[in-house]
């Protein structure tokens, strides 16, 4: 008897070891490749950037994304609001209309609504946005250029639907800026990106510190909040930033963790890193300067539980920032990304 408990113990120990999945992440090699969005070409006097990931409802495509030229020319993304647009295949797309406007005269959104990006849980669509308040001096709706005294915040509206209405959750943020100094989020905080693991939502964003505030985006780090419900609230992880890079914030579930591209700011720019907590991440690869630019991805399976996905991502929606000299207003594009292991 004593041998035959031995003996199923061991198998059992053996079947553990099998069946534990390997977490170390290699990635040999990164490249992309981009495309126009047919349906949203370039537009002389118009800008479109920032896009959120890319869900799929009920055999179409949404995305969203910053919007400016709307009733005047607008080069910056900064006097904008949210627009989106849907799509039958990823490669064609319609545009459908505002989703989230500027907020009434006198709220912490006054000024501008930009850097969108989506949630799906609950049977809600979780839209969440970067707000600021006009700076005194500025004239409201007309100063389209971001000032070092601008503090931004992050906000969310609510539909029941892909295609809206989008209904603001609070007169007030749902992330705010440190209030203190020694915090590298003091300053700003801008691009939320979601991720649903365990049970619990991750709210990935960046931050700068109003110490380092005029010398720009080179400043940026990446912090989380984490909620139990998708409108909150958001609690800081008390150990940010979790990344000292990175101006653009684009994370997505890859083999059970989290995976992150870091763009050409910081010491750790133009890598991927690889978390399998989603706080904890490490460089697994570099890339060149082909890198999509404030990038979303195509979310399979919109948003189920990160920590049983394994799907990775193939392709999303990216920008080209535009060259004003040569007239090139900023546009959106279609990227494919390839990882080899």
């Amino acid at each position: 008897m004593k041998n035959t408990i031995s003996t199923l113990i061991l198998l059992l120990a053996l079947i553990g070891c099998t069946s534990k999945k390997n977490t170390e992440v290699k990635i040999n090699s990164v490249s992309f490749s981009y495309s126009i969005l047919k349906g949203l070409e370039p537009e002389n006097g118009v800008t479109r950037r920032d896009p959120s990931d890319v869900i799929k409802v009920d055999g179409t495509y949404y995305l969203w994304y910053t919007k400016t030229g709307i009733t005047e020319p607008g080069y910056s993304g900064y006097n904008a609001s949210v627009w989106y647009a849907g799509s039958k295949d990823g490669e064609t797309w319609e545009e459908k209309g505002e989703a989230i406007p500027k907020g009434n005269t006198g709220s912490w959104d006054a000024y501008s609504v930009f850097t969108p990006n989506i949630l799906v849980a609950e049977g809600k669509y979780y839209l969440f946005y970067t707000g600021v308040k006009p700076t005194p001096g500025n004239k409201e709706g007309k100063f389209e250029n971001n000032t070092e005294t601008d503090i931004t915040a992050i906000g969310l509206a609510v539909s029941d639907s892909p295609n809206g209405p989008f209904v603001r959750v609070s007169s007030k943020p749902i992330l705010e800026i440190s209030d203190s100094i020694d915090f590298f989020d003091n300053y700003r905080i801008d691009d939320a990106c979601m991720v649903y693991r365990n049970n619990k939502y991750y709210l990935y964003y960046k931050g700068r510190n109003q110490k380092h505030g005029k010398k720009g985006p080179r400043q940026t780090k990446l912090g989380v909040a984490i909620a139990d419900k998708p409108y909150g609230p958001y609690i800081k992880y008390e150990n940010n930033p979790i990344i000292k890079s990175g101006h653009e914030v684009m994370v997505w579930p890859y083999q059970g963790g989290i995976m992150a591209l870091l763009s050409n700011t910081g010491p750790e720019g133009k890598t991927l890193q690889f978390s399998e907590d989603g706080i904890s991440f490490k460089k697994v690869a570099s890339f060149g300067d082909d890198f999509p630019q404030a990038p979303g991805s195509y979310r399979v399976g919109n948003f189920k539980d990160a920590s049983k996905q394994d799907e990775g991502i193939s392709w999303g929606i990216s920008m080209y920032k535009g060259n004003r000299k040569l007239n090139k207003w900023p546009h959106l594009l279609r990227y494919e990304i390839k990882l080899e292991e």
